[in-house]
């Protein structure tokens, strides 16, 4: 099965002999979720969402068999998300240099598992739990595991539920999030609305590295709803409007219908990016929620720290009105 708009083709397993009988795929296995009307599928690739959709209504951007995930689509974010700035921090006083993995920007990008393989911990009728392990290294000296569980409910939304679990001898720092791109099936990206309540957004400059705070105004004003096509963004918003412990933000079709990325009171911060260069897609829309910012290894702003044996965990999810 592919999934998503313009999917390449992959070869059945007659083409190649020496391939086992179920496909392969860029991102490894595929684990779907099915119950209804409604299907997810989850990557081996840094525990991605690949496709979430509603009565054939595809609610998340996709990808082709063979393609990895464009612009970080629908991955997991271990142990830091967004970016750390020359990939260096400092630990107790003794520089941490990570790999620069976003040359144009010299910034560590997006965390140490987004091209890793995901271990099945996991699998029910409705979920899957998959597990990976970052290994202390040059500029992460930490044994930590990301435990990752996608559940489709009784109401048929998306529940997700990241967990990272110490195993060292030292307390260690993070920050966790995750970044799927939102869509309403095949209404035009420049039809939809962004609604995004938040009091606050991160100053950043042209690394996208944060320097300051402001109240929100102006073009990063989405509270009123802010119609996509006029939108080029990439920006972190905080004090966000928590209602019940969950903070939603929303794509609102001209129609009425309309998908929903909701997230708990552990991700304190929100990443928009509206993009015009997702492939085959005039715009996309990325709602990614983090429990802190870029760059938080160094301001501390949001950054964590989990001591020996202990366990923290951020929950999002996806909802729609169809």
């Amino acid at each position: 099965m592919q999934y998503g708009i313009a999917m390449s083709a992959s070869p059945s397993p007659a083409d190649n002999p020496h391939q086992s009988e179920s496909r392969r795929y860029a991102t490894g296995r595929q684990f779907e979720l099915r119950r209804d009307d409604a299907l997810a599928v989850i990557t081996e690739l840094a525990a991605g969402l690949r496709l979430y959709s509603r009565g054939g209504v595809q609610l998340t951007e996709s990808y082709g068999d063979g393609e990895i995930p464009p612009g970080a689509s629908g991955i997991t974010l271990a142990p830091w998300a967004n970016r750390v700035e020359d990939g260096v921090w400092y630990l107790e006083g003794k520089k941490q240099q990570l790999d620069i993995t976003e040359a144009s920007r010299n910034n560590a990008s997006h965390g140490l598992l987004r091209n890793t393989g995901y271990t099945l911990v996991d699998e029910t009728e409705f979920s899957v739990t998959l597990e990976a392990t970052v290994f202390p290294q040059h500029g992460y000296p930490f044994l930590v595991r990301q435990r990752v569980r996608y559940e489709l409910d009784q109401s048929l939304d998306l529940r997700v539920s990241q967990t990272l679990i110490n195993d060292s001898q030292a307390t260690a720092p993070f920050v966790l999030g995750a970044h799927p791109y939102l869509r309403v099936g095949d209404v035009a990206p420049e039809d939809l609305v962004l609604t995004v309540h938040a009091g606050t957004r991160l100053v950043a400059d042209d690394r996208l590295i944060p320097r300051s705070t402001a109240p929100v105004d102006g073009g990063y004003d989405f509270s009123g709803g802010a119609a996509v096509g006029s939108l080029l963004v990439d920006v972190a918003l905080t004090d966000l409007a928590f209602d019940g412990g969950t903070a939603r933000h929303t794509l609102t079709a001209p129609d009425g219908r309309s998908v929903s990325l909701e997230q708990d009171e552990s991700c304190q911060y929100a990443h928009v990016f509206v993009t015009d260069t997702f492939p085959g897609r005039s715009k996309a829309v990325a709602i990614e929620p983090m429990t802190g910012p870029a760059n938080a290894f160094n301001s501390g702003d949001g950054l964590r720290w989990l001591a020996p044996g202990e366990a923290f965990t951020m929950r999002w999810g996806i909802t729609a009105s169809l």
